[in-house]
């Protein structure tokens, strides 16, 4: 594991012109070559909020770009429904405008959905994926209870709450009717606009993928290891060798405190990403 530095360059910010979407990014790290690292972030969350005390620790020794989601930290809305496929798009958006060509990608949760989006239907555009609670179909999931909260999510119930706060302090909307708004929409997403995927899509990834899922998380672990399998998994390594793709399950974790556990996520994180090709 690379030593922590006492402090990394201040990260470079910027917007990117999509359309109506001016969608914010930032760039950290110290270095300029290499494979850069992507990270996109869960619903109702942003940059700072998701990843925020895992950025000083990725961006040892590779270049790191997160992006804040159409609604989301300081990227405005549009009148466009959420959907991972344009997600993915004004991702990749960012990415010509860096000039990067090729990345690892690291998704959460709605992340999560864009990373597979984009290493399903862009595969020359990933080199690895990490996608952390996401189910690749709505079986995944443990039950409707998730769904139904989300979609009858109010602005009421996040009163008081580091996300609404967040939203306010950020947001080029800065008021409840845009964030109900977002609610709103991020609900209408368990309907339509995060389709479920193929095993066979699943299966002709070509990028090695980590999959991270929490113990308790709304994302079953039954349907983790079936991810796994799916990506050539869950097999007697001693004999056939360590396969590509891996799965961490990390201990005590809900999926809405999915990469609280810093220490342990990084370790994942960064071995997998450092880690010869198999």
């Amino acid at each position: 594991m690379k030593d922590l530095p006492s402090s990394l360059p201040a990260a470079e910010t910027g917007y990117v012109e999509l359309g109506q979407l001016r969608m914010y990014y930032e760039v950290h790290g110290d270095v300029t070559d290499g494979t850069p690292l992507v990270l996109l972030h869960g619903g109702l969350f942003d940059i700072e909020q998701q990843f925020g005390a895992l950025i000083p620790h990725l961006a040892v020794g590779r270049r790191v770009v997160a992006v804040d989601f159409q609604g989301h930290g300081r990227t405005n809305d549009i009148d466009r429904p959420f959907s991972a496929a344009a997600f993915a798009d004004d991702v990749l958006g960012v990415l010509d405008h860096l000039g990067i060509g090729r990345a690892d990608i690291f998704g959460f949760s709605v992340g999560g959905a864009v990373a597979l989006d984009l290493a399903i239907d862009h595969p020359e555009r990933v080199r690895r994926l990490i996608v952390s609670s996401t189910s690749f179909a709505a079986s995944g999931m443990r039950g409707s209870e998730n769904a139904e909260a989300v979609g009858a999510m109010t602005v009421d119930m996040i009163a008081g709450t580091p996300m609404e706060a967040a939203y306010l302090a950020k947001s080029p909307h800065p008021d409840l009717q845009h964030l109900q708004v977002l609610l709103d929409k991020l609900g209408a997403t368990y309907e339509r606009g995060f389709p479920d995927r193929t095993e066979a899509e699943i299966r002709a990834i070509a990028a090695p993928t980590l999959i991270t899922v929490g113990d308790a998380d709304m994302v079953s672990l039954e349907h983790a290891v079936e991810f796994l399998r799916l990506r050539g998994g869950d097999v007697n390594g001693d004999f056939v060798g360590v396969p590509a793709s891996q799965l961490a399950v990390f201990p005590g974790t809900t999926h809405f405190f999915g990469l609280a556990r810093t220490d342990l996520v990084r370790d994942v994180v960064v071995g997998f990403l450092d880690d010869a090709p198999a």
